[in-house]
């Protein structure tokens, strides 16, 4: 029995990001080979064709109001986005397509022009790492989840950058026809179906705002300038001239978290950097200021659901790796130099409050 066609809009305009397009595109098309059936078209606000980010020509198939009603509406994103408001015409198109679209869907920077309409608020959304701060700022109803792939909130989805558009596809696929097939695609592809962690592993270190307190970039500067020294709740209020309690209200003013979850955010960013330069796990350990590997693992495991050795595999360079694998000698150095502790942030821990996200 041949399956219910599935119209796909994809609503395309100048400087939109072609990989947002192709990748969920491509994702489609490879589904329709394996027995699905959906059939895309590409929209532009005016109905003539787009150069999108690369200098591509992209063929239009028309404006929305010549199209029927679509089954799904993805809005791709494009660089264009948040740094300049959405033109008025791709507002319009926008404001046509999703009310007749059976679910809406953005990628990347898309999701701002979703927000620009009101489609996002009161809900949960994410974009691109770089920009979640900003789309919270511009969207305060909104519930931002910076480091989610893909986020769905009733018939309302929205991806994190490029690349997840493709995870945004395969789940948009496995909802209309169910695990196997998806993974069939995903395979072909030569995709996970289902990546491993969030996309903060992505993020740059240090890319955060910086805190907006004086004293608190003061603290930002000190750790990131000695991040294996003793940075305690007590040696960072004493070298601040500020009382542990003051400092530790400043924190949760300004950062909600705490000064010893915050001294080990600074500390994971760094050790993200320094497994990107190459170094081995265990001296990134003693150079970004953990007390040990094993504490260090902790972190990594909780931010990103990944080991250090296993983000350096995906991060620190495009070339296979044809080396034996690193053994457990490699690992363990019990000769290194361990770094000053996190006393405050084991303080914390008792009371429930050394644990969670981290910085962003």
């Amino acid at each position: 029995m041949r399956p219910q066609a599935h119209r796909v809009a994809i609503l395309v305009y100048d400087g939109v990001k072609l990989l947002d397009v192709a990748g969920p595109a491509d994702a489609f098309a490879e589904a329709n080979r394996l027995g699905a059936d959906y059939r895309i078209t590409l929209l532009s606000p005016t109905g003539g064709n787009v150069t999108s980010s690369t200098g591509i020509r992209l063929a239009v198939d028309g404006p929305p109001a010549t199209q029927p009603d679509p089954d799904t509406f993805l809005m791709p994103g494009g660089d264009i986005y948040p740094r300049t408001p959405v033109s008025p015409d791709v507002l319009e198109a926008v404001r046509d397509l999703a009310p007749r679209s059976q679910r809406v869907a953005s990628i990347c920077s898309g999701a701002f022009v979703l927000g620009a309409i009101g489609l996002l608020d009161g809900k949960r959304a994410t974009t691109h790492w770089k920009i979640t701060h900003e789309l919270a700022a511009r969207h305060p109803t909104t519930r931002v989840e910076p480091d989610a792939i893909y986020v769905r909130d009733g018939t309302l989805y929205t991806s994190a950058g490029v690349t997840a558009g493709i995870d945004l596809a395969l789940a948009l696929i496995e909802d209309d026809h169910g695990p196997d097939l998806s993974r069939n695609v995903a395979r072909a592809l030569v995709v996970y179906l289902q990546r491993a962690g969030g996309q903060s592993q992505f993020s740059a270190p240090l890319q955060g705002p910086p805190p907006r307190s004086p004293a608190l970039r003061r603290v930002v500067d000190r750790v990131t300038a000695d991040p294996a020294g003793n940075h305690t709740l007590g040696e960072l209020a004493g070298h601040l001239h500020l009382s542990p309690r003051h400092l530790t209200r400043l924190f949760r003013e300004e950062l909600s978290t705490t000064p010893a979850r915050y001294v080990e955010s600074i500390r994971f960013d760094i050790a993200k950097a320094l497994l990107d330069q190459g170094h081995t796990a265990t001296r990134t350990a003693h150079l970004a200021g953990f007390p040990s590997y094993e504490s260090m693992r902790r972190v990594f495991t909780r931010e990103l659901s990944i080991s250090p050795a296993a983000y350096q595999r995906r991060f620190n360079t495009a070339h296979r790796h044809t080396e034996p694998p690193t053994t457990n000698a490699d690992i363990h150095e019990p000769d290194a130099k361990k770094a000053a502790p996190i006393t405050d942030g084991r303080k914390e821990d008792a009371r429930g409050e050394g644990e969670g996200s981290h910085r962003r």
